[in-house]
């Protein structure tokens, strides 16, 4: 008897059940109750990882089947979604079994769980074993195979345990399907398709969208979903009822209740317009239109208030309950109460200065265009047999006297000269652009280094396409900066353009193409071709925490045909497609933060310094706190790669990781695969540059083009998103009316009132951290891997960003640093990590470098 008890282990589950958005959880927690009293539970079988069973041709011997115990106990709270801990005993004999380094779980409940942890403990001479799981465990009936488990034990390929080899291959091809059939939510399957899903074509040839990916319109490829063909286009992918937000991705890959909670309200606020167009009733002045800027205070400070009556009760239909009681309450709280943006909290004027204009081009929410100008006038790269002669009509005599004394030769000789430069990227899309209700231009705008470290506006060049076709070339008109008088005026429309142009680029490209959407082919592919075992799965796989499912979801409420990107960015229908052509450009090896600054001219190779290279603009916020950054994210790859890779044979050996990189080229991305930039994945230096580039991408590249959209286009005039009628020519009753009503002729150019409602509620929501937040050099589980140096090299990043916190909350105290905090006294903190915030608290912070794309 003694003999036996011995010869057992105990081991801690930690799961928990459906999550509190599911209003059937009553129902599934009475239903499991009763299945364990008829002896159907959920069973856990350990496999060694040191014995073979040569009779079951050598995978690991399998433990007897153990079930969990206490469960109708333990499940006390039906609909509570916290975690419960149960114990499970297993007849394992150490002696003859080993070590276990997997378990197989069976489910014979009715409904799903999440599996969080299980830990063995009280095996002889062996501390205990960590399986980290996080994964939603469904009933056995809907698995062709059995679900299986890993320690946290990280092996490359050729040095696993033989008793688990089979079982790892096994895993990789149960998450990379058949590549055909409709995918349901139990499916586990990561595969690729084209953006085939944008329109809706069925709806009419006004929801028609073209398909991205494979086609004359390149893209990197998202997740499969199987569903459905049009009836109109055999091409376009059917797509789900709008209010129907069950749009596939594997389970593992769907936010948590808490998430998913905050997506919710999200999504609430951007089809309310298109659910009711009763709502714009609630405009209660001139018809969708702000007839000042007290107006645009009052959506802050006033507010709108929720509609009483069937328009209410409708929306209260819509909307699950979680979300009902924050967004729809009867007690007369406010609908759309916007926080004031950080942008006007000091000063309600301070956005229209031309310093902060400069400002926001190095330490606002797009700081990733600007680059250094080495020719004048400015050229294009547009073909001219195309696009005719698009160099810019910007001259000597609209600069020169704004140089402090330099000659243009000089200033950029002394690299004091830079450009935000929009034009070859939208000059071939005006056209059409323009024949809808936006009436915008290409813009080009030149910039002065000051002594004081901070950037002047030159002039700023409005383009059109020549009106007798786009192949003579462009009509520009180049305006400079004034102070008095209509003049002023017209500036700050010119300002306003180029913010537009700014804007769409920004939620287009810096934002949605150049995080999001390139991301999402290497979680594919890390899911599909390394395993969970594999330590470059185990160093990425937290860098791509949510953003299959927020990708998912903008496909199906943000980025659609109709959908609130149209509706409130200016390339309109034109959007998506013009990120395509865009991408054709993109380069991988350029996404690193000392490539793309010395791209831009924005910085120039120096040994002696830091990072090997000098900044032009020493007083560049994103550059220099970035850099700080990237050189904690480079370092802690490099010593984490150096525990598994000894050598570079080591890394052109290893068949998964080959695989990996041969499927993100020519599946992922697979429109770009015959580009000579793609590196051969053959030494330690290029996977530790590959994996540095998506972990910058994935977190602080990410959190500085997104956390900062509500604090600085929170207010719209800052940053409008489009533009409704062309600059003003003298003569004109609108010149008159810029004349007279400066604020009124702005207003009535910028996104008009519902547009600015629709689009602050949106990046409100984008702009803001979930109380779920990972942020870098966090981890969700201490125990997410077992091996001592990694653990210690984890440790040293998460030191290092803490020393950065530190170094950027010093630079915004520096009064010499100018571009820190500006003329609306707001200080840069778009980059500060918040890994010492463990507060759980979220919110729009407007700081913090989450792990992932989550947002």
């Amino acid at each position: 008897m003694e003999e036996e008890r011995s010869k057992r282990v105990k081991g801690r589950v930690i799961l928990m059940k459906k999550g509190v958005l599911d209003f059937h959880d009553i129902k599934a927690n009475v239903l499991d109750r009763v299945h364990e009293l008829l002896g159907k539970g959920v069973s856990i079988q350990l496999i060694s990882a040191t014995s073979p069973d040569p009779a079951k041709g050598l995978p690991g011997k399998q433990g007897k089947v153990a079930y969990l115990e206490k469960w109708v106990s333990t499940i006390s709270c039906l609909t509570s979604a916290s975690d419960a801990e149960f114990w499970v005993t297993f007849d394992w004999d150490h002696e003859k079994m080993g070590v276990p380094g997997a378990f197989i779980i069976r489910n014979h409940h009715k409904n799903q769980f999440y599996l969080k942890t299980v830990s063995i403990e009280g095996i002889p001479g062996h501390g205990p074993v960590h399986f980290v799981c996080n994964s939603w465990v469904y009933p056995t009936h809907r698995y062709t195979h059995d679900r299986i488990f890993f320690s946290n034990k990280a092996y490359l390929p050729s040095e696993t345990p033989g008793p688990l080899r089979k079982l790892r291959e096994q895993e990789l091809n149960v998450l990379r399907g058949k590549g055909v059939g409709k995918l349901d939510e139990w499916d586990r399957v990561y595969d690729y398709a084209c953006y085939n899903d944008l329109g809706t074509p069925d709806d009419g040839p006004q929801y028609a969208r073209p398909v991205l990916g494979g086609s004359k319109f390149p893209y990197p490829r998202r997740g499969r979903t199987g569903r459905p063909h049009t009836k109109t286009d055999p091409k376009t992918e059917s797509r789900l009822h709008l209010l129907n937000l069950n749009v596939y991705v594997p389970r593992d890959e769907q936010f948590g209740h808490v998430k998913f909670s905050d997506f919710l309200a999200y999504s609430l606020k951007s089809v309310a317009q298109v659910l009711l167009p009763e709502i714009k009733s609630l405009c209660d002045k001139t018809i969708n239109e702000f007839d000042t800027f007290e107006d645009v205070l009052s959506i802050y400070e006033g507010s709108i208030k929720m509609p009483n009556g069937p328009i209410a009760s409708k929306l209260r239909e819509l909307v699950p309950y979680e979300i009902v009681r924050e967004l729809m309450r009867n007690d007369g709280e406010r609908f759309l109460k916007f926080p004031v943006p950080d942008v006007i909290k000091a000063s309600k004027t301070a956005w229209r200065t031309d310093d902060e204009f400069g400002r926001e081009m190095l330490a606002g929410v797009n700081p990733v265009i600007i680059r250094r100008l080495q020719e004048f006038p400015p050229a294009s790269k547009l073909d001219p047999q195309l696009y005719g002669d698009q160099t810019s009509s910007i001259r000597e005599a609209h600069i020169e006297n704004s140089l402090d004394g330099l000659t243009i030769n000089e200033a950029i000789q002394k690299m004091r000269l830079f450009i935000l430069d929009h034009h070859d990227a939208l000059m071939p899309y005006i056209s059409r652009i323009n024949s809808t209700n936006t009436k915008t231009y290409a813009s080009r705008t030149l910039l002065f280094l000051q002594d004081d470290g901070t950037l002047k506006p030159l002039a700023i060049e409005l383009s059109l396409p020549h009106p007798q076709g786009e192949q003579y070339g462009a009509v520009s008109k180049v305006f400079t900066p004034a102070q008095e008088g209509v003049s002023a005026s017209v500036w700050q429309l010119a300002k306003a353009y180029a913010a537009v142009n700014d804007s769409g680029y920004h939620q287009l490209v810096s934002h949605w193409l150049c995080t999001h959407a390139v991301i999402e082919p290497f979680i594919i592919a890390t899911h599909r071709q390394l395993s969970i075992l594999h330590p470059i799965h185990k160093l990425l796989k937290p860098h791509f925490r949510d953003t299959m499912h927020i990708n998912a979801l903008a496909r199906h409420t943000l980025i659609n045909a109709g959908g609130v990107l149209e509706k409130t960015v200016f390339p309109g229908k034109f959007a998506l497609e013009m990120s395509a052509i865009i991408y054709k450009s993109w380069v991988f090896t350029e996404q690193a933060l000392p490539a793309d600054l010395l791209k831009r001219g924005m910085a120039v190779p120096d040994s002696s310094c830091r990072h090997g290279l000098r900044l032009v603009i020493e007083d560049y916020p994103f550059a220099v706190d970035g850099l700080e950054i990237w050189e904690a994210i480079e370092t802690w790859v490099t010593e984490y790669c150096n525990v598994y890779y000894k050598s570079n044979e080591k890394v052109e050996g290893d068949c998964e990781l080959q695989n990996w990189w041969k499927e993100i080229r020519n599946e992922g991305h697979g429109d770009l695969k015959d580009r000579k930039w793609w590196s051969e994945m053959k030494t330690k230096e290029e996977l530790i540059q590959s994996c540095t580039i998506i972990m910058w991408l994935a977190s602080a590249y990410h959190a500085a083009v997104n956390f900062g959209q509500y604090p600085f286009a929170g207010y719209l005039p800052n940053r409008p998103t489009v533009s409704r009628r062309f600059m003003p020519e003298p003569g004109t009753p609108e010149y008159e009316e810029l004349k007279s009503d400066p604020d009124l002729a702005f207003l009535k150019t910028i996104t008009a009132q519902f547009q600015t409602l629709l689009g602050v509620s949106l990046i409100e929501v984008l702009s803001r951290h979930s109380a779920e937040e990972v942020y870098l050099g966090q981890c969700e589980n201490p125990e997410w891997t077992s091996d001592a140096e990694a653990l210690a090299a984890f440790e040293s990043f998460r030191q290092k960003l803490l020393k950065i916190e530190n170094n950027i909350t010093e630079r915004n105290k520096d009064k010499r640093l100018k571009n820190r905090n500006g003329p609306v006294k707001m200080p840069y903190t778009l980059l500060y990590p918040n890994t010492s915030d463990y507060s759980k608290e979220g919110g729009l912070t407007g700081k913090g470098i989450p792990n992932s794309i989550s947002i």
